[in-house]
């Protein structure tokens, strides 16, 4: 566009002035600077200088990998009475407490109907004893019914103990409708295979390789300075796409033919640095391996130079990228530009978009000591804002968890305080800009994780039935006993903001890690204890009742290969019965310090 779109309709003006370029400022590093990985349940602050900039390699971990058992901790005394009060399980809403007035009503003597006499001693003593019987029933059908959320009966487990449906498959329809309609089904045998092993890529420096899709006949896997697809049943290479230089963004998103877009650098990284910028935009078919297009851009803080980007995405025809440079957008089937980075004298530029059903920008503006962040939904084929949010002051990045329903997370005034990069969640109406609710996520009971300088790298946070699944940290099991660690998924309403009953039990000794909606349930990996192999399961979203999709080998060399990856440095893909789990980096070694052999991905399977 040659001129920043008008504010939309009945909104305040737009302070930004368009697209354009942020005040002078250290450069992005890019997509590749390799990130600490933080134990997954175990709060770090980890930097984020974004990708493509080169980092020391990481430190061997100094702890177990994630799934071996930790210390034992002490036990928390029990409450020394049983007029002590009894908490409810970890994650769940507390009980309203009971207005002051209705103590007084049983502690005032009773009156008589109508008459304005006392009733008699004994007949206030019966009464008693009956208000004592049904408070005592009361209670007991509340403590059931809670317990039964925690603990499925018999004849709702299935042949491994996960909870399901009374016809075993979750159910359908959900709670008050909600949920249901997924296209992953439980095999006749959910007992996987593990198919083939892809081998670590040997690098000179730490490597980022994020970016992995399953298509209907092959696995696709970024690699150095290619795209590489895989046969899904054997593993063989069937293409390899060789690029300029290394992939340094790749879309979470694709067509429904297999067509996805990635950044990638213009040459070869070469020592000492090992670093080039990230600035060409291309769309790959991962049905052919073919580079349909590919292009990059001038403007913005880059002037007459290329463009830098960070990350890109894709929504509907378009494909969005951005970067502290700006943000740029493209025809997905041409490669022509939509819109360019642009300067502008309110120092505004798009830091990054969000894809999928809708097209949301981040928006910074202001000088460099009192940026704020817009958040603006966009015309995917104009840029043109339809609606505007402005973040709360203290907010320095913004990520979109979801386009339609809009919901954005961020840290406030960094108080989350365990790199997680989320303090709340926002839920904001697409169509008019404003908040609808704001959802505190407390970072010592909350697991979902947004990297801070990304639009579009969140995890463990999924939005689907018009609310906002997200899993608790790991705490101690029902057990009590060493390694006894669980979690929960619960659920928001992003009407309201309030957290929802129902819940999803992990079980004693497994984490549930949710993965990406499948129609109204979720896709979730459930994280095995040391001896087990991990598990696929579906999530009702109305219910929260599971369904076992697949299990892992438990055979020890097969398990330890699983553990070998890491939640926070893996992306995890499940579709058609097929579990693929890939690492996000490789670094110079790959030695973590443990006598397990690693590598890129892993692929098991419950077909056949």
């Amino acid at each position: 566009m040659t001129q920043p779109p008008p504010p939309p309709p009945n909104q305040p003006p737009d302070p930004q002035g368009g697209y354009g370029a942020p005040p002078p400022q250290q450069p992005d590093p890019g997509y590749g600077y390799p990130q600490q990985q933080p134990g997954y349940g175990h709060p770090q602050q980890q930097p984020d200088a974004g990708y493509g900039y080169p980092q020391q390699p990481p430190a061997a971990p100094q702890q177990q990998p994630y799934g071996y058992p930790t210390a034992p901790q002490q036990p928390q005394q029990p409450y020394g009475g049983y007029q002590q009060p009894v908490q409810p399980p970890y994650g769940y809403p507390t009980q309203p407490q009971q207005p002051q007035q209705s103590y007084d009503t049983y502690q005032q003597p009773v009156q008589a109907p109508g008459g304005g006499k006392k009733l008699s001693a004994q007949m206030q003593i019966i009464i008693a004893a009956v208000v004592a019987v049904v408070l005592i029933v009361g209670a007991g059908i509340w403590y059931a019914g809670s317990k039964g959320g925690d603990e499925p009966t018999e004849e709702a487990k299935g042949s491994a103990g996960t909870s399901q449906g009374a016809n075993g498959t979750g159910g359908s329809g959900g709670s008050n409708g909600l949920g249901g309609g997924g296209k992953e089904k439980a095999p006749a045998n959910t007992a996987a295979k593990e198919v083939f092993k892809i081998g670590l890529p040997t690098v000179p420096d730490t490597t980022d390789v994020s970016g992995s899709w399953i298509t209907d006949k092959a696995f696709v896997k970024t690699g150095v300075n290619s795209v590489v697809g895989y046969d899904l049943d054997t593993g063989a290479v069937l293409w390899t796409l060789p690029l300029t230089g290394q992939v340094c963004g790749a879309s979470r998103h694709m067509t429904a033919d297999h067509k996805v877009p990635i950044l990638f650098e213009a040459a070869k990284r070469v020592a000492p640095r090992y670093y080039q910028q990230c600035t060409e935009v291309g769309m790959v078919d991962l049905a052919t391996g073919k580079l349909l297009w590919s292009t990059s851009v001038t403007g913005g803080a880059a002037g007459d130079g290329k463009a830098r980007f960070s990350e890109v995405t894709l929504s509907g025809k378009t494909v969005a990228a951005g970067g502290t440079d700006g943000g740029a957008a493209f025809d997905a089937a041409s490669g022509n530009p939509r819109w360019k980075p642009q300067v502008n004298d309110q120092n505004c530029f798009d830091l990054g978009y969000g894809g999928g059903a809708g097209l949301v920008a981040v928006r910074k503006c202001g000088p460099y000591s009192s940026q704020y962040v817009m958040i603006q939904n966009l015309d995917p084929m104009t840029g043109a804002p339809l609606s505007q949010y402005k973040m709360p002051t203290g907010v320095k990045y913004a990520s979109v968890i979801s386009t339609k329903p809009l919901v954005v997370a961020a840290d406030v005034g960094d108080s989350a305080g365990d790199g997680s990069g989320i303090s709340d969640f926002f839920s904001i109406d697409e169509k008019t800009g404003k908040l609808k609710a704001k959802i505190t996520a407390d970072a010592d009971q909350y697991a979902a994780r947004c990297r801070s300088t990304k639009v579009e790298a969140c995890t463990q946070a999924l939005v689907g039935n018009g609310r906002l699944y997200v899993p608790t940290e790991e705490h101690e099991g029902s057990t009590g006993e060493y390694g006894d660690e669980t979690n929960e998924i619960i659920a928001f309403d992003l009407a309201t903001g309030k957290m929802v009953p129902e819940k999803a039990d992990a079980g004693d000794k497994y984490t549930l890690v949710p993965l990406r909606m499948d129609g109204g349930d979720l896709i979730a990996y459930k994280v095995p204890p040391y001896d087990k192999g991990g598990r696929i399961v579906s999530v009702n979203g109305g219910t929260m009742k599971e369904t076992l999709l697949l299990e892992n080998p438990s055979e020890k060399p097969l398990r330890e290969t699983e553990r070998s990856f890491g939640v926070t440095g893996s992306e995890y893909l499940f579709g058609d019965g097929r579990f693929i789990v890939s690492k996000t980096y490789v670094s110079k070694t790959s030695d973590s310090g443990f006598s397990t052999k690693e590598y890129l991905a892993v692929s098991y399977s419950a077909k056949g």
